[in-house]
Parts: C-alpha cells; sequence; structure tokens
C-alpha cells in the first residue's frame, strides 16, 4: 500500500515538471465577447434562465442606478431576441429575471450581465426547461 502512494508522488512530481520544463503557466482566459446571436428560442432549443441580480446594500439605490447607466446595462440587457418572461423587484434582494433562450446563447447572456450589471449587483443564475404542460397534464391524469 506504501509503494503506490510513493508512486503516485512521483507520477504528480514528474507531471509539475513536465509542466514547467514545456514553459507552460496556468493563465486566465482573456476570450472576446461573444457574437450578437440570432438563433430564437425553440421548444427542441429553450431554456428558462432564472437570474437573481443582488442589490449592494451598502450603497444607495440612486448610486447603483448611476452605475447600471455608466455600464450601458439597460441599453445591453437583454440582448435583442431573448425573450423576458418574468421581471420583478424582490424587497431585500433586488431584482429576479426569467429568460427564455436558446441554449447556444447562454454565453452571450452572461457576458450581458458581466460586462454591465457587475458592481452594482451580485449575480446568480438557475437554468431551468419549462414543466407546466407536464405537470398540469400529470395533475389531470391525477384526477
Amino acid at each position: 500500500m506504501r509503494r503506490s502512494g510513493i508512486a503516485a508522488g512521483s507520477l504528480m512530481a514528474a507531471l509539475v515538471l513536465l509542466v514547467f520544463a514545456t514553459g507552460r503557466s496556468a493563465t486566465a482566459q482573456t476570450t472576446p465577447p461573444p457574437q450578437v446571436g440570432s438563433a430564437a428560442a425553440t421548444p427542441d432549443n429553450a431554456v428558462l434562465l432564472t437570474v437573481f441580480l443582488r442589490h449592494d446594500q451598502s450603497r444607495p439605490l440612486a448610486a447603483l442606478n448611476d452605475e447600471l447607466a455608466r455600464q450601458g446595462f439597460y441599453k445591453a440587457f437583454p440582448p435583442p431576441g431573448i425573450e423576458v418572461v418574468s421581471w420583478n423587484v424582490v424587497m431585500g434582494i433586488g431584482q429576479i429575471i426569467t429568460l427564455r433562450l436558446p441554449a447556444s446563447r447562454l454565453r452571450e447572456v452572461n457576458r450581458v450581465l458581466e460586462d454591465t450589471a457587475w458592481g452594482a449587483y451580485r449575480t446568480e443564475f438557475y437554468p431551468t426547461y419549462d414543466y407546466k404542460a407536464v405537470g398540469l397534464a400529470e395533475h389531470e391524469k391525477a384526477q
């Protein structure tokens, strides 16, 4: 048992040396924002995305709104062609927005929020799918 631990440690050390020997280092990805998509949500490709925009409660609302305007939040969000299913203000939390979009445009929505909402909000994302028809059908069947 002890020998396999030594062998695993030696293997790890060899891998670390290999990385340094090849001159490669870990760096953050700096990719440009995605191109604006034109794909439309259809029943076979649509996802729902619930976005929590949690207010920075250490700053007054006017300061948050000024930051959003400076960063172009309302100009860029939601991106063209992304359906807003609901957009609510929830006291003590911030805004909760549900979008319907093709899965291929998820990165685009994320980047718009990173570029325009961060600072004024902390973001949380919850991808979901539409279960309403299935749930109601099961309810009817159970009657």
